[in-house]
Protein backbone atom coordinates (compact mmCIF):
# COMPACT_ATOMS: atom_id res chain seq x y z
CA UNK A 1 0.00 0.00 0.00
CA UNK A 2 2.53 2.23 0.96
CA UNK A 3 4.52 1.62 -2.28
CA UNK A 4 1.79 1.91 -4.35
CA UNK A 5 0.86 5.73 -2.52
CA UNK A 6 4.89 6.22 -3.06
CA UNK A 7 4.33 5.74 -6.69
CA UNK A 8 1.32 7.88 -7.47
CA UNK A 9 3.23 10.76 -5.73
CA UNK A 10 5.96 10.18 -7.61
CA UNK A 11 3.65 10.00 -11.63
CA UNK A 12 2.27 13.51 -9.93
CA UNK A 13 4.93 15.49 -9.94
CA UNK A 14 5.54 15.39 -13.60
CA UNK A 15 2.97 16.76 -16.36
CA UNK A 16 -0.43 18.43 -15.94
CA UNK A 17 -3.94 17.52 -15.48
CA UNK A 18 -5.04 19.89 -18.32
CA UNK A 19 -3.16 21.52 -21.31
CA UNK A 20 -4.27 24.97 -20.30
CA UNK A 21 -2.23 24.61 -16.66
CA UNK A 22 0.72 23.24 -18.33
CA UNK A 23 1.32 26.82 -20.33
CA UNK A 24 0.05 28.90 -17.18
CA UNK A 25 2.65 27.19 -14.91
CA UNK A 26 5.12 27.50 -17.83
CA UNK A 27 5.02 31.51 -17.60
CA UNK A 28 4.23 32.00 -14.00
CA UNK A 29 8.39 31.80 -14.17
CA UNK A 30 8.45 35.05 -15.97
CA UNK A 31 6.90 37.41 -13.83
CA UNK A 32 7.60 40.03 -11.66
CA UNK A 33 6.88 38.44 -8.11
CA UNK A 34 9.16 35.77 -6.28
CA UNK A 35 13.09 35.46 -7.22
CA UNK A 36 12.55 31.79 -8.14
CA UNK A 37 9.55 32.73 -10.61
CA UNK A 38 11.17 35.51 -12.36
CA UNK A 39 14.06 34.02 -13.58
CA UNK A 40 12.13 31.89 -16.48
CA UNK A 41 11.56 28.74 -16.78
CA UNK A 42 14.69 26.71 -14.97
CA UNK A 43 16.77 24.25 -16.80
CA UNK A 44 17.20 21.58 -14.57
CA UNK A 45 16.26 17.94 -14.50
CA UNK A 46 12.81 18.50 -12.20
CA UNK A 47 11.53 21.21 -14.25
CA UNK A 48 12.63 18.98 -17.63
CA UNK A 49 10.40 15.57 -16.43
CA UNK A 50 7.98 18.18 -15.24
CA UNK A 51 7.20 20.49 -18.18
CA UNK A 52 8.69 18.31 -21.32
CA UNK A 53 8.09 14.70 -22.59
CA UNK A 54 11.29 12.22 -22.23
CA UNK A 55 12.69 12.90 -26.10
CA UNK A 56 12.96 16.96 -24.80
CA UNK A 57 14.26 16.24 -21.46
CA UNK A 58 17.85 16.17 -21.97
CA UNK A 59 18.04 19.27 -24.85
CA UNK A 60 15.80 21.26 -22.13
CA UNK A 61 19.07 20.79 -19.86
CA UNK A 62 21.71 20.68 -22.00
CA UNK A 63 21.59 24.19 -23.35
CA UNK A 64 23.14 26.98 -21.61
CA UNK A 65 24.76 29.32 -24.39
CA UNK A 66 20.99 30.17 -25.73
CA UNK A 67 21.02 33.75 -27.33
CA UNK A 68 17.33 34.38 -26.16
CA UNK A 69 15.13 32.22 -24.17
CA UNK A 70 12.90 30.95 -26.40
CA UNK A 71 9.63 30.76 -24.28
CA UNK A 72 9.31 34.68 -24.55
CA UNK A 73 11.56 35.26 -28.40
CA UNK A 74 13.60 37.30 -25.96
CA UNK A 75 16.28 37.55 -23.28
CA UNK A 76 14.78 39.82 -21.25
CA UNK A 77 11.03 39.78 -20.27
CA UNK A 78 8.15 41.92 -19.29
CA UNK A 79 5.01 40.40 -20.30
CA UNK A 80 1.28 41.54 -20.84
CA UNK A 81 -1.20 38.90 -19.78
CA UNK A 82 -1.55 35.91 -21.61
CA UNK A 83 -3.86 34.58 -24.21
CA UNK A 84 -4.28 30.49 -24.28
CA UNK A 85 -6.52 28.97 -26.50
CA UNK A 86 -6.68 25.32 -28.20
CA UNK A 87 -6.27 25.20 -31.54
CA UNK A 88 -7.29 21.33 -32.17
CA UNK A 89 -6.98 18.17 -30.23
CA UNK A 90 -5.50 14.92 -31.88
CA UNK A 91 -5.98 11.71 -30.23
CA UNK A 92 -3.24 12.42 -27.28
CA UNK A 93 -2.07 15.17 -29.02
CA UNK A 94 -3.36 19.25 -28.89
CA UNK A 95 -2.67 22.10 -30.20
CA UNK A 96 -2.34 24.93 -28.00
CA UNK A 97 -2.19 28.84 -29.59
CA UNK A 98 -0.26 31.23 -26.86
CA UNK A 99 0.16 34.69 -27.41
CA UNK A 100 0.88 37.99 -25.60
CA UNK A 101 3.03 41.15 -25.54
CA UNK A 102 6.57 41.00 -24.54
CA UNK A 103 7.96 44.51 -23.91
CA UNK A 104 5.91 45.52 -26.37
CA UNK A 105 6.61 43.26 -28.76
CA UNK A 106 3.83 40.64 -30.09
CA UNK A 107 4.40 37.39 -29.37
CA UNK A 108 2.72 33.89 -30.91
CA UNK A 109 3.76 30.53 -29.85
CA UNK A 110 1.97 27.19 -30.79
CA UNK A 111 2.86 24.38 -28.02
CA UNK A 112 2.17 20.89 -29.20
CA UNK A 113 0.81 18.57 -25.90
CA UNK A 114 0.88 15.21 -25.44
CA UNK A 115 -1.04 13.18 -22.87
CA UNK A 116 0.38 10.44 -21.42
CA UNK A 117 0.35 8.45 -18.09
CA UNK A 118 2.52 11.47 -16.79
CA UNK A 119 -0.11 13.92 -17.42
CA UNK A 120 0.25 16.74 -19.83
CA UNK A 121 3.66 17.53 -21.19
CA UNK A 122 5.09 19.82 -24.03
CA UNK A 123 6.42 17.87 -27.35
CA UNK A 124 7.66 20.92 -29.47
CA UNK A 125 6.93 24.27 -29.51
CA UNK A 126 6.54 26.51 -32.97
CA UNK A 127 7.56 30.09 -33.53
CA UNK A 128 6.41 32.03 -37.01
CA UNK A 129 10.38 31.27 -37.92
CA UNK A 130 11.32 28.01 -35.59
CA UNK A 131 10.75 25.02 -33.22
CA UNK A 132 11.78 24.43 -29.94
CA UNK A 133 13.50 21.46 -30.64
CA UNK A 134 15.26 22.95 -33.82
CA UNK A 135 15.97 26.11 -31.56
CA UNK A 136 17.76 23.60 -28.27
CA UNK A 137 19.31 21.37 -31.42
CA UNK A 138 20.91 24.86 -33.01
CA UNK A 139 22.34 25.76 -29.74
CA UNK A 140 23.12 22.61 -27.80
CA UNK A 141 26.65 22.28 -26.05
Amino acid sequence: MILLVGLSACRAEAGFRSPESLVRNVYAHYGDGAPELSKGLPRDQDTARKFFDPSLRVPWTSVTNEPYDFLVQSPTWKLSAISISILRKQYDKTFVAVAFDNEGRHVSLNFILVKGPEGWLITDIESPYDSLRMFLEQFRN
